[in-house]
């Protein structure tokens, strides 16, 4: 039995949220995708909280994506199961956002101090590993600093001679400016602190992007159950 009256401007508004949870699921998958890049480029190795962070946006991503199909095939055929399966899958998503929301707040100071660790312990790979020196460098030279905390931590470096750092490390990037260097022509501010700053800058948009989110899949669920309700009322007329 079809939805009448006002229902159906309720099943017009869930096609368009439908719409937005699409919309939603490819930005995160996207998010994730970037994420990742990101993190492979900033050396973080191994099962820390901040590698899998990524792996979790996509599969939300993902997750989101398959429950907006299921609720468009409810809504399309209003099916009683599809409704309650979709309100039902929507709400664990919440949940788990909100989790990863509380994880991501929790383990912020662990996860800089994973990087710092793994930045220090990829210095002294610097003069022995060619890719571990072009991502350094280029971390570097995109983010203007240079070492963990400051530059002097590239004295710390055994394998590196004194008064050197990288080349990457000078204001004007030269071959062999990096060599008994002037410290007004480097940057003398560390890495470690440099990113950290971007990050925290960049967490409010993420933050802002996420209430966002979360305010569609609660419109969503609302609509669903009303929905729902309508549905069932139709089963019990008949």
């Amino acid at each position: 039995m079809a939805v009448e009256g006002g229902m159906k401007c309720v099943k017009f508004l869930l096609y368009v949220l439908l719409l937005a949870f699409c919309a939603c699921a490819v930005g995160l998958i996207a998010v994730g995708v970037g994420a990742q890049l990101v993190l492979s480029q900033t050396i973080i190795q191994g099962a820390t909280p901040g590698s899998l962070l990524p792996v979790v946006i996509i599969a939300v991503g993902v997750f989101l994506f398959l429950v907006a199909f299921v609720g468009c095939c409810g809504a399309c055929k209003e099916n009683y199961c599809l409704m309650i399966t979709f309100a039902i899958f929507l709400s664990l998503i919440m949940l788990v956002e909100v989790a990863a929301a509380i994880a991501g707040y929790v383990f912020r100071d662990k996860v800089m101090s994973e990087f710092n660790n793994n930045f220090r312990q990829q210095m002294e790979n610097y003069p022995k590993n060619n890719h571990t020196a072009s991502i350094l460098d280029r971390m570097q030279a995109d983010f203007k600093c240079c070492g963990a905390a400051n530059y002097t931590d590239w004295e710390k470096i055994p394998s590196m001679s004194k008064n050197r750092v990288p080349d990457s490390c000078c204001v004007n990037v030269t071959v062999g400016c990096g060599i008994n260097f002037n410290e007004k022509a480097i940057h003398k501010e560390g890495c470690v602190e440099k990113i950290g700053g971007w990050l925290r800058k960049n967490v409010l948009v993420v933050a802002a992007a996420a209430l966002g989110i979360a305010f569609v899949e609660v419109l969503g669920i609302v609509f669903a159950c009303c929905l729902v309700k309508s549905i069932r009322s139709g089963y019990e007329v008949m």
